[in-house]
């Protein structure tokens, strides 16, 4: 049960991603500063125009330097940053770089008890630091991906080059931090490596954001234009770097001639889908859909037959894919083609709702699911321990009570 909020004052939430973008790290970001506002306390919120996952900023937004709304409470300042349509360690730095000019924003913002950065953007760690300077107040860290390791796992073109100075970034900020919040448990050792006092961590979790299907299964299926006979192997989300998705489309054009029937559906956006398109061609067995809105997302999931989650090999310790809450809640078993030391891998083993094969092998990832296609009650099987999991461990008042407990030991804490 949610505790009282323990004081009625004031908190700064800096987020590169929020409201109304409906995917990744937006939804918990969005949803940690209402409902702090719904118990008592004024929010102000720093963040960018919205952009994700299609990594273009949304068409309500465009052609505007500054905005600021109040959204259910949640005082909102906007300010336009560089999206980049490509990766690489360059743009990725004017990204990050072009979001600390919401710097600007702090003049006009009220001085609040706490300071609350979420990263990534490590940016976004930045401006929590710089923030809590200029107030002389507590800050924390809510740690949604370790961009240390994240340079040099993701793929990004030229991330080794800059993965020690963001090491260096990311070792002084929450070093400072007054403490730390991780959403994975893998998170813990390379902070502590990096010199943060074990006590100030503390492990919070993401809740899964969206409700149960809406209509029948057979005919969610239909209305996505899936085949009756076909066994749709669904990737839901972001088609960036770090997925490797080109793996599923070796895996989909290995089974073209001897499992017709296996469909390989990637939803959603990202940087990579125009490259992820144009390498399936003219395959038969891939199809691509736009990013579903909130009210059909559950129906999505649940017509597929079993649910993708695939990562580049170098992919370890650096993320927790946010799309697993909402995959358990689905009810479906879930497939991960990912290194067997990921964060990925430890949240299946934990929840016991699906099958891990190596990261960046076609062959396993077929034989997974031509395993999943023979066993129709041990899919199902999996499908409900996922939902379990998901009903136990991820919900949205623990995950919400965990937080509130973590923003008051930064509002307790000296500054």
């Amino acid at each position: 049960m949610t505790t009282q909020v323990p004081f009625q004052g004031r908190v700064l939430i800096t987020t590169i991603h929020s409201w109304p973008e409906q995917t990744g790290i937006a939804p918990y970001a969005t949803g940690l500063a209402e409902h702090l506002v719904r118990r008592g306390a004024s929010v102000d919120l720093l963040t960018v125009m919205p952009f994700y996952p299609d990594w273009r900023v949304h068409p309500a937004y465009r052609r505007r330097l500054l905005k600021r709304e109040v959204v259910r409470g949640v005082d909102i300042r906007r300010t336009r940053h560089y999206v980049p349509r490509s990766q690489s360690a360059l743009r990725r730095s004017l990204y990050e770089g072009s979001f600390l000019l919401a710097g600007h924003n702090l003049a006009s913002v009220p001085r609040p008890d706490a300071v609350i950065g979420i990263v990534p953007a490590l940016s976004g760690g930045v401006l929590a630091a710089a923030a809590a300077r200029r107030f002389g107040v507590p800050y924390g860290l809510i740690v949604q991906d370790l961009s240390g390791p994240a340079a040099l796992q993701s793929g990004i073109r030229g991330g080794g080059a800059v993965a020690g100075l963001t090491r260096r970034v990311e070792s002084m900020l929450a070093r400072n931090a007054s403490a730390v919040a991780i959403i994975a448990e893998g998170f813990r050792p390379y902070l502590q490596e990096i010199g943060v006092d074990g006590r100030r961590i503390h492990r919070v979790r993401n809740w899964t954001h969206i409700g149960g299907p809406t209509r029948p299964r057979s005919e969610a299926r239909a209305a996505l234009g899936f085949p009756d006979d076909a066994f749709v192997c669904l990737h839901a989300g972001n088609m960036g770097l770090k997925q490797g998705l080109d793996n599923v489309i070796d895996a989909a054009r290995s089974a073209a001639s001897t499992h017709a029937n296996l469909l390989f559906v990637l939803m959603g956006n990202g940087n990579q889908r125009e490259h992820l398109q144009d390498i399936a061609g003219d395959l038969a067995n891939v199809r691509f859909l736009s990013a579903q809105p909130e009210e059909t997302f559950p129906d999505a999931l649940a017509a597929a037959d079993v649910l993708l989650v695939n990562q580049l090999p170098s992919v370890t310790d650096m993320a927790l894919p946010g799309k697993l809450t909402s995959y358990f809640a689905s009810g479906r078993p879930v497939i991960a083609a990912v290194n067997a030391a990921s964060e990925t891998a430890r949240e299946l083993a934990l929840a016991d709702a699906g099958l891990v094969v190596p990261a960046g092998r076609p062959d396993a990832l077929v034989e997974a699911i031509l395993r999943l296609h023979a066993a129709p009650e041990e899919a199902d099987a999996i499908g409900e321990r996922g939902r379990a999991f998901a009903r136990d461990n991820l919900t949205r008042a623990q995950a919400l009570a965990g937080l509130e407990d973590f923003v008051a030991r930064v509002v307790d804490s000296p500054s």
